[in-house]
């Protein structure tokens, strides 16, 4: 069996858990540019809006925090520039779906999202969404939410829809955490309800244990198949076995995740290259990783 290299990664420059880089558009431009050489041809803005952030001025969010500069722009110029493929990342409030009012939650998303297509829509790399709102069961009204978010994302662009939702697994949930077979009959009932408005599906792969993994990839292939959606994996190039948050993860278990995401996986994409991968990350430990990486793949090392 082949294992398949990392051929898509989310941009995070809202910084809701991880810190900025304060890159501009020089430094996205090196990154875009290592994207290209080593095989990254798609790249998924993870949120564009978040509470009272946002990734370019909108004027259908209030209260927003004053915005200077249109990261989005930057985004889909430099991915028009060297051919990659641009999943935009639709608002979460963080507030409205938890408390159950799925719908103020749509309401905000709808002219938001008009917005974005008439700020981007004009970009050729302008390829997928990506619907923000991630959870690791049948909960929160998320089949509400992927059906009238996706299907209004569709209205506006038909091109495909991606979601990366998470295991209800120990690593993140403790004593909160659902079994495996729980969590294929979640999904299974989830799956049944959006097919129509869902393309891809990446499940993270950070919130189960190791041992877990192999039957937990295998379970969700089973699932994609029976509902007809494409599944891909959004392997987590961070470390959630640290006591703190969150370190470049260790390559052993890189490695080990890859080689079992490319069993059942159609697409590796990663949470997030840029700050736990990448040869320019502030972390040093992602340079290590990077040519950790590199090595394995033979890419040659002067790609950095």
């Amino acid at each position: 069996m082949t294992t398949l290299r990392i051929s898509g990664t989310f941009l995070d420059e809202i910084t809701h858990d991880i810190p900025s880089q304060n890159w501009g558009e020089p430094e996205w431009r090196k990154e875009f540019e290592l994207f290209q050489r080593i095989g990254i041809d798609t790249v998924i803005i993870i949120r564009a809006g978040y509470q009272n952030k946002c990734i370019f001025p909108a004027n259908s969010l209030p209260d927003l925090l004053p915005v200077y500069e249109d990261i989005g722009e930057i985004f889909y110029s430099l991915a028009d520039e060297f051919g990659i493929k641009v999943f935009f990342g639709t608002y979460d409030s963080g507030f409205h779906w938890w408390r159950r009012s799925w719908w103020k939650e749509v309401e905000i998303n709808k002219p938001f999202l008009e917005e974005a297509i008439e700020r981007y829509g004009h970009h050729p790399s302008f390829a997928g969404w990506y619907l923000s709102h991630e959870t690791g069961r049948n909960d929160v009204h998320i089949i509400e939410l992927f059906n009238h978010i996706g299907g209004f994302c569709k209205e506006l662009r038909d091109v495909p829809v991606l979601i990366s939702p998470y295991p209800q697994g120990a690593k993140q949930l403790g004593e909160n955490a659902l079994t495996l077979d729980e969590s294929f009959e979640h999904w299974d009932r989830v799956f049944a309800e959006t097919a129509h408005n869902i393309d891809f599906c990446a499940f993270q792969d950070g919130q189960v244990h190791y041992q877990e993994l192999p039957r937990f990839v295998e379970g969700i292939g089973e699932l994609g198949r029976k509902h007809g959606i494409t599944i891909w994996s959004n392997l987590e190039c961070f470390d959630r076995d640290m006591p703190i948050k969150f370190p470049p993860a260790d390559w052993r278990y890189l490695r080990f995740k890859l080689e079992t995401a490319s069993q059942v996986a159609e697409k590796i994409i990663t949470f997030e290259f840029s700050h736990f991968m990448s040869p320019h990350s502030c972390y040093p430990a992602a340079h290590n990783l990077f040519r950790r990486y590199a090595r394995h793949f033979g890419l040659a090392q002067e790609q950095a």
